[in-house]
């Protein structure tokens, strides 16, 4: 995944909504649902996240890659 492609979010579905990645950053990211509540940022390391913009959005959102599928590449 890379600045310029076109990704849909899949986790948690999202309808048929498309976006635009404009960068990739790195991040930690704590899941409450998996880890607990009690955060403890030692006990995760940062991973990738792409910064994506949609159509119904006012500005762009983080993402972690493993919630979105590439639609289409860019070149």
């Amino acid at each position: 995944m890379k600045a310029g492609d076109i990704v849909r979010h899949i986790v948690p579905p999202k309808g048929e909504s498309v976006g635009i990645v404009v960068e990739m950053i790195e991040k930690r990211v704590w899941r409450t649902h998996t880890q607990g509540k009690k955060i403890d940022w030692n006990k995760v390391d940062p991973e990738p996240i792409a910064v994506v913009l949609f159509s119904h959005n006012d500005g762009t959102i983080d993402i972690p890659i493993v919630e979105l599928e590439v639609v289409s590449e860019s070149r």
